[in-house]
């Protein structure tokens, strides 16, 4: 940036693949650029059909040879969390098919003649980690497959992108399962330690240099923690480290630029976490995330969301009795009040019912497969944290669909034992010690912005958190009569009261 004024009057164009919308306004500040003349297109591959398959660990390796054995589906990539993952998969699928693993801990010779053999289709399969594919332009890749959920989704779109450069049909298969999440969570927190051990250590340095090893008994941490630590705090300036590892004290400027990059880690990390679970066009979420918007207004058509019929890595079943009951039930409730939270309509729809809040979204995710509902992604911001939730909607078929014989007549049959649910089935009774500081606080707030105390909260809804006691937002956005908005203006204020402090 502090070149370009020597250029001007030059016309200046600055050029990225894959930046999201955050990456995008830096490059813009950095080079001031201002928001004039930004294109943002192309992100679209309507080409490749994605998957996402929830499948478990033990499971994914015979699925991966399962889809491979069809020489259609070759070439394939399979990308792999670990070097080892990497290697196993590999010498598997090699009885079936040429395949080779490619992975960091290979030599550079052994690198670089995997990738030429793959190029010169003497290698169909390559199971590798993320170190290969950039720069790899193989136009007939016809199948991309992750057999664990990747950091980021910048990383996934560049790594399915690699498919069918060619223009002709090709997939990318995602395989995934809770699982995949807590080692997300397990690195996050080896990569990026609590501020409090930064903390530690540098309140341990001096203006004199002190020997690592020194450092490491006085914090009384292990070697893999401290080495981690001081790396974070000498990339952020709170340490000063010499070629033979003796710190010294640097700025203490550092807390703000780490959390802010570890925060920015975590987003990226969630986001990928989420993906699996958005129930609309694979292909509208992923261009709308990169900035789109325009992109993500068309379906793909293809996807296992758009296209469920022609998957190749899963099957669907037909719904089961029970099932539709819930799904006619979610109907009738989004009738009454368009555009809830998942989590409050599961709470309404399926008390009583034992249905597993998973088990409940999957039905609302076959329900907008068929468009019957709309689900999108919704946030708010409570303090420094933002609350991210699920909101369904009817679509116009919806609406239809409410009013067909079937589901009045199955309506009807409900009716009866609907009027004779409890309005709070099974909760127990408000805690006296909470209703009375909540009212306290709500009359208070009533006062200070001079207004009815029921416009603060209604008594049922204060009720229903004296009872229910939830702990954090997104069980505060699942009691009734407290929207979005109430929950994002005051719920930190109400989650303060209901634990006491």
């Amino acid at each position: 940036g502090q070149h370009l004024p020597a250029l001007r009057p030059a016309t200046v164009i600055a050029l990225t693949a894959t930046a999201t919308p955050l990456v995008q306004n830096d490059i813009a500040v950095q080079l001031g650029l201002g928001r004039e003349g930004r294109f943002i297109h192309g992100f679209r591959r309507d080409n490749i059909a994605i998957e996402v398959v929830e499948t478990a660990q033990n499971e994914r390796f015979p699925l991966v040879r399962e889809l491979l054995e069809d020489d259609e589906r070759r070439p394939a990539i399979v990308y792999a969390p670990t070097r080892a993952a990497a290697g196993e998969l590999a010498d598997e699928l090699k009885a079936h098919m040429t395949t080779a693993s490619y992975h960091a801990g290979l030599t550079s010779a052994v690198r670089q003649r995997v990738q030429a053999e793959f190029l010169a289709d003497k290698l169909q399969v390559i199971v590798a980690t993320i170190a290969f594919g950039m720069g790899i332009d193989k136009p007939n890749i016809r199948t991309v497959i992750h057999t664990a959920l990747p950091g980021s989704v910048e990383a996934y779109y560049q790594e399915i992108g690699r498919a069918g450069r060619d223009g002709l049909p090709s997939r990318a298969v995602l395989m995934h399962s809770y699982a995949d999440r807590r080692t997300h969570d397990y690195f996050f927190e080896r990569d990026y330690p609590h501020a409090v051990v930064l903390s530690q250590i540098f309140d341990a340095l001096t203006s004199e240099p002190q020997a690592k090893e020194v450092l490491i008994r006085k914090c009384k941490l292990s070697d893999e923690e401290f080495n981690k630590a001081l790396e974070k705090l000498w990339i952020h300036g709170g340490a000063l480290v010499d070629f033979a590892e003796n710190a010294t004290r640097g700025t203490e400027n550092w807390r703000e630029p780490y959390k802010s990059q570890a925060d920015h880690k975590f987003a990226q990390l969630q986001q990928m976490v989420r993906f699996p679970d958005t129930s609309r066009c694979r292909m509208s979420v992923l261009v709308s995330y990169f900035g789109d918007h325009a992109g993500a207004r068309k379906t793909c058509g293809i996807c296992d969301f758009c296209s469920p019929t022609t998957c190749e890595a899963q099957h669907f079943r037909p719904a089961t009795a029970q099932e539709e009951a819930v799904g006619c039930d979610v109907l009738t409730e989004l009738r009454e009040a368009d555009g809830r939270s998942t989590g409050k309509l599961h709470l309404e729809v399926a008390t009583g019912k034992r249905l597993e809040r998973n088990e409940f979204e999957q039905i609302l995710g076959a329900m907008a497969r068929v468009g019957l509902i709309e689900l999108q992604e919704a946030s708010f911001n409570s303090g420094d944290k933002e609350i991210h939730y699920r909101k369904a909607s009817l679509t116009p078929e919806g609406k239809t669909a409410v009013s067909m014989r079937l589901l009045i007549k199955d309506q009807r049959k409900k009716q009866s034992a609907k009027r004779k649910r409890p309005k709070a089935v099974i909760a127990p009774p408000a805690d006296d010690k909470v209703k009375d500081a909540l009212r306290m606080w709500r009359w208070a707030e009533a006062k200070k912005q001079k207004i009815p105390a029921f416009l603060v909260m209604s008594d049922k809804a204060l009720l229903s958190i004296a009872s229910l006691k939830p702990v954090d937002e997104e069980e505060l956005l699942t009691i009734s009569g407290l929207s979005a908005k109430t929950v994002q203006r005051y719920g930190t204020q109400i989650l303060r009261i209901v634990a006491g402090r």
